[in-house]
């Protein structure tokens, strides 16, 4: 896991090098659909997807707001 922090925007990575699931995935869920719309809730973005090299890489780009 990887925490940048920037004037602006914090900045999450989370990345494995696991195979990732199975065929037919993994149990239903809301885990990737329902971290997205957080992420837009509070005005970032989140992008899933093959990590380089194999695994799997989330990141989340979250805006940063400025204090009173």
């Amino acid at each position: 896991m990887e925490l940048r922090y920037a004037p602006d925007a914090l900045r999450v990575s989370v990345r494995d090098n696991g195979p990732g699931p199975g065929p037919g995935g993994g149990p239903a869920g809301h885990g990737l659909l329902g971290m997205r719309e957080r992420a837009a809730a509070a005005g970032g973005d989140l992008r899933t997807g093959p990590g380089p090299g194999g695994g799997f890489l989330v990141e989340a780009v979250l805006p940063l707001e400025e204090e009173p």
